[in-house]
This record gives structure tokens, sequence and C-alpha cells, in this order.
């Protein structure tokens, strides 16, 4: 069985609001097991036999569709590549004092950034730093602008995206890795 961790854009934000309880029963009810959230509900661990992440996602859309009757953009990624993420050091070298480092996940690797990076997100202190994939790095600091790389970057590259704080993905893989 594996572990998936599904991330679900504006969950408890923006007048979104979904019980923990309710989410972890719509995942339970599509067969999924050992199902929790972490830190926000937005962050959903489960354990599953289906090895398609393609294929979990659509379950997640469709039934988070349903329930809540609006379309919740969800991204679907294993233990090992959240391991990889957080062993990539992205932020090495940067000044931690004050600043936010923050994982931006996209639907789809894009074909190109259409921008030279380092790039700053117009009126922020927001910062493009790196492209990896299908993920892609920044730094803020200005506090309370992890939400920034969201709009700016589904405008820019027509994909849909979801920020999360790296200190978050860091925990999740501290705590929902396999120990050896």
């Amino acid at each position: 069985m594996a572990r998936f961790v599904v991330f679900l854009r504006a969950i408890n934000v923006g007048g979104h609001t979904v019980a923990k309880a309710k989410l972890q029963e719509a995942f339970i009810c599509l067969g999924y097991q050992n199902v929790s959230t972490f830190k926000q509900s937005g962050n959903v661990i489960l354990e599953t036999d289906e090895p398609d992440p393609a294929e979990i996602k659509r379950n997640v859309e469709k039934t988070l569709r349903n329930l809540l009757g609006y379309d919740v953009a969800v991204f679907v990624r294993t233990i090992p590549q959240l391991k990889a993420i957080v062993n990539l050091e992205p932020f090495k070298g940067y000044d931690r004092e004050g600043a936010s480092f923050l994982v931006t996940f996209l639907e789809n690797a894009p074909s190109e950034f259409p921008h030279t990076l380092p790039l700053i997100i117009p009126k922020s202190t927001a910062q493009i730093i790196s492209v990896k994939g299908n993920e892609v790095f920044n730094v803020t600091h200005g506090g309370g602008e992890g939400g920034l790389p969201n709009p700016f970057l589904e405008s820019k590259l027509k994909l849909k995206a979801t920020t999360r704080n790296m200190n978050t993905i860091a925990q999740i893989v501290e705590k929902f890795s396999e120990k050896d």
C-alpha cells in the first residue's frame, strides 16, 4: 500500500470552510485508508492500493465537487517526492531572518518559465527563485504573503497552483516517512 499526500487549494480560506471530519469521511468513502489531515485540512495524507496519482486526483476532485458544490484544485505527491524536494535544499544560502520559504505545487510542469529568475512578484516581497519540474520555490520577507505565488503563477503559466510553507513539507516528510 502506497502513501500519498493530497494538497487541496483554497480549503478553509476565502469562505470555503470544511470540517476536518467531513473531509476525512469523503476520503474514506473513496476507499482510502489511514486518512489524516496535517496542520490544516488542505493537507491530506492517505494510503491506497491505487498506484496512479492522476487517478487519485480525478477521484478526489470529483468527490469534493459533489460534496462541496465547487471545484477544488487537487495536487498529489508521494512521500519520496516530498522528501526529494526537502533534500534539494532550494533555499540554501538565503538569509533566514524574517523569511518564509515556500513551495508552490503546479498541476503540471510548465513547458517554459517566461521570466528570468529570481523574479519578485509585483507589489510584494515574494520572490520566485527556482522552478524544478512541477514545483516552484519562493521566498517572502513580508509576512502574510504566502498566498501571492498562486494567483501570479496561475495567471502567468495558465496552470493551477497551491503553495505550502517548506517547514510544513519537511514536517510531513518527517512524520509520514517509513522508518528504516
